[in-house]
């Protein structure tokens, strides 16, 4: 792209002031301008000025009803796990990881994935997984393809500490990285923002934009070519996340469903994580700040909470939907925050107060589109202990805590009792869970 060219596509959205400080740029900068205006596309800048108008979309909730959530045991659970397991020997099955993030708020430079939470090993997030993978394609004898949702700022470091690790055991042939996509921030009146003379402001598109990012990508290709038909989606800062889980797995395909949820009781009525509520027919993902004060401590006969589950974000699709899903446009999401900004002098300014708004896409806006929905609820304590915040709940020590006293659990149904002040890991590979460990046998290090 010349100036010429991008000058008139400028003008046909709106967007001039872009090339306003031009004739005070070097070389390197007018090309990285160009570049940057080039990936701009009309149709999505109409998008987040329409959502500017709107002040985004939300969801009125008052007419939500609860869900039907599947608490598998006995024969139903058996039933699910063979299903699951016969998936899985089919190599049916992918895992699908989110993992665009950086460490900042935890005080690390790099990836999330890439960051220490290893008790004993300071082994990273990414490591955890690889190897649940790794150790579920040995049960099962048939590879699980692993896509890598990365972001331009941290993919080269994320595919680096694949390499750097042997791939923690996997086939590099079986591990798919791809990008999210960007979009640009605006002011309050649709202008889009430059945080640096010559420079746009941009910010990665959420969770949402993997559906496009799969498609330009070649992932989906990739996965239909494999024969790939269930796609089990989990964000990276969980690491007790159970991958690929034979019974979710198998409770997905033999209700036939297009998105399977796994859903965990809330601790509180007003815990921050998202709730399922069936609208009609269709179902949709309520945020807990649209939800009213009487719908969040509402109860039942029982005295349980009505809304009692919420979604850490760990799904099933089916490949196909998501095929499906890929082409349509979906509803932006504004973040209202402090972004830097050249005033009118060319002066970078950093505000003390938001100013601007960043656009995202949230993957369970694809919810009200599946045909079938299914929902399973879990155990937080043994699959959901997320690192999120440097002290304090959901921090690397909570997340700690729980992986070894999972750990130890599984010890202790092998007769073996450690106490809790020893510091304990297991490495994925070896034990999946506590039958792996009486499978395998036990080999405890020096006192």
């Amino acid at each position: 792209m010349n100036y010429q060219e991008a000058e008139k596509k400028l003008k046909s959205c709106g967007q001039e002031h872009l090339l306003a400080g031009w004739n005070k740029l070097g070389k390197k900068a007018r090309e990285a301008l160009l570049a940057q205006i080039a990936t701009l596309d009309a149709k999505s800048l109409a998008a987040c000025r329409k959502a500017l108008a709107s002040g985004g979309d939300a969801i009125d909730s008052s007419k939500g009803r609860a869900p039907k959530v599947a608490v598998l045991k006995g024969k139903a659970l058996a039933e699910a796990v063979a299903a699951g397991e016969r998936e899985l020997s089919a190599g049916r099955v992918a895992a699908l990881l989110v993992a665009g993030g950086q460490g900042s708020r935890l005080g690390y430079d790099g990836p999330k994935g890439c960051y220490g939470i290893g008790p004993v090993t300071n082994a990273p997030l990414f490591y955890f997984h690889a190897r649940k993978i790794y150790a579920r394609s040995l049960r099962y004898g048939a590879p699980i393809p692993f896509y890598v949702m990365t972001s331009e700022a941290n993919n080269a470091a994320t595919v680096k500490c694949f390499e750097d690790n042997g791939y923690f055991g996997l086939d590099p042939k079986n591990v798919f990285f791809f990008t999210q996509g960007m979009w640009p921030g605006m002011d309050k009146d649709g202008r889009i923002i430059m945080d640096a003379p010559g420079h746009v402001f941009m910010s990665p598109d959420g969770h949402g934009g993997l559906l496009a990012a799969l498609k330009r990508s070649g992932a989906l290709a990739d996965m239909k070519k494999r024969g790939i038909k269930s796609v089990f989606f989990f964000q990276v800062d969980n690491p007790l996340v159970e991958i690929a889980d034979p019974a979710f797995v198998g409770y997905h395909v033999m209700q036939k469903s297009e998105y399977s949820l796994k859903l965990c009781a809330k601790r509180d009525p007003k815990e921050k994580v998202g709730v399922p509520m069936k609208f009609g027919d269709c179902h949709r993902m309520v945020e807990y700040t649209e939800m009213t004060d009487e719908q969040c401590n509402r109860r039942d006969k029982s005295g349980k909470l009505y809304f009692l589950y919420g979604s850490p974000a760990i799904h099933v699709f089916d490949r196909a939907f998501l095929e499906r899903e890929a082409s349509k446009q979906m509803p932006l999401h504004l973040a209202f925050k402090k972004i830097p900004f050249v005033d009118a002098s060319g002066k970078v300014v950093k505000p003390s107060e938001p100013n601007g708004y960043k656009f995202e896409k949230f993957i369970f806006d694809i919810l009200p589109n599946a045909k079938v929905a299914a929902f399973l609820a879990f155990d937080q304590k043994d699959e959901f202990s997320p690192v999120k915040n440097a002290e304090g709940g959901d921090s690397p020590a909570t997340c700690k805590a729980d992986l070894q006293a999972k750990w130890r659990k599984w010890l202790d149904a092998c007769g073996v009792k450690v106490d809790a002040s020893v510091p304990l890991e297991i490495d994925p590979a070896y034990a999946l869970d506590a039958s792996d460990i009486k499978k395998n046998g036990i080999c405890l290090g020096a006192d």
